[in-house]
C-alpha cells in the first residue's frame, strides 16, 4: 500500500519523500515512479527514534517543506495464540506498528502545525484494530493503539490547519505476510481448498488512502469487510468477536 501511495501522489504532481527499511524495495519504487526529480528515498527503520528524529532535516533539504505525513508501514505477527508468542515478537510488532507512528508523528508534527496552508497526517490502523482476531493479538493491540493515538491527536489539534485521519483497511492483497517474515506454511495448509477471500487491490487501497487524506476525513474504511465489521462490532461486539473467532478456528487449531 505504501508504494501505491507514493506512486499515486507522484501522479498527482506531488513531491514525495518515501521512507522504508527495505532499500531494494525503495529502489524498485523509484524505478516504477520514473520521477526522480520529485521523489527522494530514505532507508530508515521507523522504530529507531534517533534516525526518525533526524529525518525531517533530510526531507526539508530535499523538498524545502512538508505538507503531509502518511504512516503506512506495518507488520503482522505469526498466526499463533498469545500464549505461544515470544516477547521479542510482540515487542517488534508494537515497535514498528505503534512506535513507528509515534516517532514519525512527533518528528514531523512541528513542521505541519502552525502553517498558513492546510496540512495533514494519515495513520493506517487496521480492521484488527477495532475487532479482535485470534492469532493476531499483538498486531491488533498495536493497531488499536494507532487508532486511539490518531483520534487523540485529532482532538488535540482540532481548530488548527492540520487534518488528522485514521484509516482501517480490511483485506488488501499485499505482501504484508512475507514482508513481516511470517511463515505461511501453517496458514496455507489450514486454508487449502477454502474459497479465496475477496480483497481490495493495493492500487485501489492506495487511491482510497490518498482520497481520504485529501478530504481530511476523520476515519476511512477500506473494503466491504472493514465497513461491515465496523458496523457489526459497534452493534454487537460480543457476536462480532465470536464470528471472527469461529472463522479463525481452522487456522489456529
Amino acid at each position: 500500500m505504501g508504494r501505491e501511495v507514493v506512486l499515486g501522489l507522484l501522479e498527482r504532481g506531488a513531491r514525495v519523500a518515501a521512507v522504508d527499511l527495505n532499500e531494494a524495495g525503495l529502489a524498485e519504487t523509484a524505478t516504477l515512479a520514473g520521477a526522480a526529480d520529485r521523489l527522494s528515498t530514505h532507508v530508515v527503520n521507523v522504530s529507531d527514534r534517533t534516525d526518525v528524529l533526524a529525518l525531517p532535516d533530510t526531507v526539508m533539504t530535499a523538498h524545502g517543506k512538508v505538507d503531509g505525513l502518511f504512516n503506512v508501514a506495518g507488520i503482522i505477527q505469526p498466526f499463533v495464540k498469545i500464549a505461544e508468542l515470544d516477547f521479542d515478537v510482540i515487542e517488534r510488532v508494537i515497535d514498528v506498528n505503534f512506535w513507528g507512528v509515534v516517532n514519525m508523528t512527533k518528528a514531523f508534527l512541528p513542521h505541519l502545525l502552525g502553517k498558513s496552508t492546510p496540512t495533514g497526517i494519515l495513520n493506517v490502523s487496521s480492521m484488527g484494530g477495532f475487532i479482535p482476531v485470534p492469532g493476531q493479538a499483538a498486531y491488533g493491540a498495536s493497531k488499536a493503539a494507532v487508532k486511539l493515538f490518531t483520534e487523540a491527536l485529532y482532538a488535540e489539534t482540532k481548530g488548527t490547519n492540520l487534518s488528522v485521519t485514521v484509516l482501517f483497511p480490511g483485506g488488501v492483497g499485499t505482501n504484508i505476510t512475507r514482508n513481516s517474515g511470517v511463515d505461511t506454511s501453517r496458514m496455507e495448509a489450514a486454508m487449502a481448498g477454502a474459497k479465496p477471500r475477496k480483497t481490495v487491490t493495493p492500487k485501489d487501497a492506495g487511491r482510497q488512502i490518498i482520497e481520504g487524506f485529501e478530504r481530511g476525513s476523520f476515519r476511512v474504511m477500506v473494503g466491504s469487510d472493514a465497513k461491515f465489521m465496523d458496523r457489526f462490532a459497534r452493534l454487537s461486539p460480543k457476536r462480532a468477536t465470536e464470528l471472527i473467532a469461529n472463522q479463525m478456528k481452522a487456522l489456529l487449531g
